[in-house]
């Protein structure tokens, strides 16, 4: 065998995988790699599910590469948000973007991304779009602050949903400022009281983040905007809405 058959068989044998690291300067394109210079994050994505409806359908319509440079510019967008510096954020190396064979839509284990791929095969609308804000949803689980495990579901998922929010991704779905029973609706519904929020002080859901770091209290709501949350989310509800 050849040099050049060798070269074949060894781009055959590759795994579908790209690498790109966050804040970069310029892009080499190797095949199916994609590597990124002056790294602070290794991104690492793998489709599991490419023999699948779905798995084919994220191939051809959507990407590892597209899709791993969503993560990094999500990455910067949440560091910015959240106003982090290197010595604020979590100690996170590497984030991992899996498209698998499982139910549900997405979900977020340590700083593991997992997207379902029956999720992009079922979905009627812009796939791509749509992705694009889970990712966006999903990314800030690995960098946000839970309370050290303190933190109530419907925070942690709120200010997801904010950050997919203020990046101009909202799903087609998402509520209208005012909708909901409760501040603990949580996803789109607390996202929008958060926002509200954020419009009473600049800068709120930074500070919330930042306090989440150690713990939670509800405390922290007054102690930022110097209200409890249930007179927020009555003056929330009762805002004029244009």
């Amino acid at each position: 065998m050849n040099e050049k058959q060798t070269r074949r068989e060894e781009v055959k044998k590759r795994k579908k995988m790209e690498i790109i690291p966050l804040l970069v300067s310029m892009l080499l394109l190797m095949s199916s790699e994609a590597i990124l210079t002056q790294a602070q994050v290794r991104l690492t994505g793998t489709n599991t599910a490419s023999a699948t409806q779905g798995g084919m359908r994220f191939d051809r319509e959507i990407g590892l590469q597209y899709s791993l440079k969503v993560v990094s510019d999500a990455t910067n967008f949440i560091w910015q948000t959240f106003r982090q510096g290197a010595a604020d954020r979590k100690p996170v190396n590497s984030v991992g973007l899996f498209i698998d064979d499982i139910g549900g839509v997405a979900y977020t284990s340590g700083n593991q991304i997992h997207v379902s791929a029956p999720y992009i095969a079922g979905y009627s609308g812009d796939v791509r779009r749509e992705i694009t804000g889970i990712l966006y949803h999903e990314t800030t689980h690995v960098w946000q602050w839970d309370g050290k495990g303190q933190a109530p579901g419907w925070v942690i998922e709120g200010v997801a949903d904010y950050i997919r929010l203020k990046a101009g991704l909202a799903p087609a779905h998402c509520r209208k400022p005012g909708e909901g029973n409760s501040w603990t609706d949580s996803y789109d519904i607390t996202a929008r009281f958060f926002d509200y929020c954020n419009g009473l002080k600049d800068g709120f859901v930074a500070e919330l983040n930042g306090k989440m770091k150690d713990g939670y209290n509800d405390q922290f709501f007054a102690d930022i905007l110097g209200k409890p949350l249930n007179q927020l989310w009555s003056d929330y509800k009762a805002a004029p809405r244009s």
